[in-house]
């Protein structure tokens, strides 16, 4: 079994203390040798951290011991060796960047679409696949047929669908990302923004490759993460960079330092 768990979480709720939750969340990562990066905001909390099996159970678990956490999900993986330097938690604006005052996925929030279920929804030919995800991140793997914003940033993402003219008549959409909380916040903006029929994948590209056996993947390439292991194959293995796509080379050192942006 390899050595180290690697857990990628996120919750939106409402945490008008979010700054007093640092401290104590810090301390408890660090007396248990956990790293990574965990972002509190007014919103919610968003991380990918990496420790022993224990040690990730205890921060977790300190996390959902607030009551307004306690739906917190998470998406485990593992490596055999850590993939973060350091411990880094950070309070935010929003705990994922997307720029537009008023988009609250708590009160308003796309049709969650299974793992089991994503395949045949794409199949759907009045269906508008949209990759919510960084230009560099499409690089290494997506699904075949998604429309890619080629965007560098997710704040880019609310100008290019209202620029779009794949999107101008506000058809069926479907969206996902890397582990589900951009697409809560995308589907979110697209209902605000007047689209009907909005579906996202649940719990993200994470969680359709944890769950659909590769021969059933519409998948297609590797899966960027924001940490040292660069990308993970269909089997959630990391890549460590190997076979990295060479349009992506430019900007990896930085997507790394500064962490996900979902």
């Amino acid at each position: 079994m390899s050595d180290f768990r690697i857990s990628a979480f996120y919750h939106f709720a409402a945490l008008d203390d979010f700054a007093a939750l640092k401290t104590p969340l810090a301390a408890l990562a660090c007396r248990k040798g956990v790293r990574g990066s965990i972002l509190l905001a007014a919103e919610g909390v968003n991380g990918t951290i990496a420790g022993t099996d224990e040690g990730v159970d205890a921060v977790l678990a300190h996390m959902r011991a607030d009551p307004r956490l306690g739906g917190l999900k998470d998406k485990s993986s593992r490596a055999g060796r850590m993939p973060f330097k350091r411990l880094k938690v950070r309070l935010k604006r929003e705990i994922v960047s997307l720029g537009v005052e008023g988009i609250d996925p708590v009160e308003k929030v796309g049709t969650y679409v299974a793992p089991e279920d994503w395949n045949d929804l794409l199949r759907d030919p009045d269906v508008v696949l949209v990759d919510t995800r960084n230009d560099y991140e499409i690089a290494f793997g997506t699904f075949e047929g998604a429309m890619s914003p080629e965007t560098r940033s997710f704040r880019s993402f609310p100008e290019w669908v209202r620029t779009a003219p794949a999107m101008a008549n506000k058809p069926k959409v479907a969206m996902f990302c890397t582990g589900g909380i951009r697409c809560e916040k995308a589907t979110s903006l697209l209902l605000e923004e007047g689209f009907g029929e909005v579906y996202h994948l649940d719990g993200g590209i994470l969680n359709y490759l944890e769950r659909v056996p590769r021969e059933e993947s519409l998948w297609r390439g590797d899966c960027f993460v924001f940490d040292e292991r660069i990308a993970v194959d269909h089997d959630l293995a990391p890549t460590w960079g190997e076979g990295a796509p060479e349009e992506a080379h430019a900007v990896l050192p930085r997507a790394v330092v500064e962490g996900a942006d979902g």
